[in-house]
């Protein structure tokens, strides 16, 4: 297993992708912490890899708030030991038109999306830079690379992409690797409220 002895960190790991990740990363050996802002989907996804051999810890971190992630990773690492490979997988994606989209949720989006990212890294990094070694991913989207509307999401994964190229420079010298992984389209949660809006949405993507 290629990641036996090794700590996966997965953000929005309760549904969707991240949780797809949290249950790999754990079939490939890794004690995996499914952190999620809601509770419930964290547990449910952790007691699932248990259920199936693998080992996992639910861990409730809001990665737009500082002193939620400071405390969350915190706790985490407590019980597992230090982050080897962080995913920055949590989103959210709100509003798709600039002219009506409110300054509160464009910042949400951005918080969430960009902020998160970076509050995560900075909290597992020095860990990193001290044992030289480990790995940070972070999941765009082929929204960050061409014109496909929701726009305060698109920007932040634009951003995303950059943050990570500055990232693997500054930090390669460490040992540290950090990557960006750009999906297209994938019917997940985070669609159910562009889709109770725009049921044909994802015929539209497909012209």
């Amino acid at each position: 297993m290629r990641l036996e002895h090794r700590v996966a960190l997965v953000t929005g790991g309760g549904s969707g992708i991240g949780a797809a990740i949290a249950r790999l990363y754990a079939t490939e050996g890794a004690m995996v912490i499914v952190a999620d802002i809601v509770a419930d989907r964290a547990l449910e996804v952790a007691d699932a890899i248990k259920a199936s051999q693998g080992n996992a810890i639910a861990v409730t971190i809001d990665v737009a708030d500082e002193s939620s992630v400071t405390v969350g990773i915190a706790l985490a690492v407590s019980r597992t030991g230090p982050v080897d490979i962080l995913v920055n997988n949590a989103a959210v994606s709100i509003g798709n038109d600039i002219l009506t989209i409110e300054p509160d949720v464009w910042d949400r989006n951005l918080s969430i999306v960009l902020r998160g990212p970076y509050l995560c890294s900075r909290a597992v990094l020095p860990t990193m830079i001290e044992r030289r070694r480990g790995g940070i991913i972070n999941i765009s989207s082929v929204n960050g690379m061409t014109g496909l509307g929701e726009e305060p999401y698109s920007a932040a994964k634009a951003g995303l992409l950059n943050l990570t190229q500055n990232m693997a420079i500054k930090y390669g010298q460490f040992g540290i690797r950090c990557n960006a992984i750009s999906p297209g389209t994938i019917k997940t949660p985070i669609w159910n409220a562009r889709l109770a809006e725009a049921p044909d949405a994802f015929e539209t993507l497909r012209v």
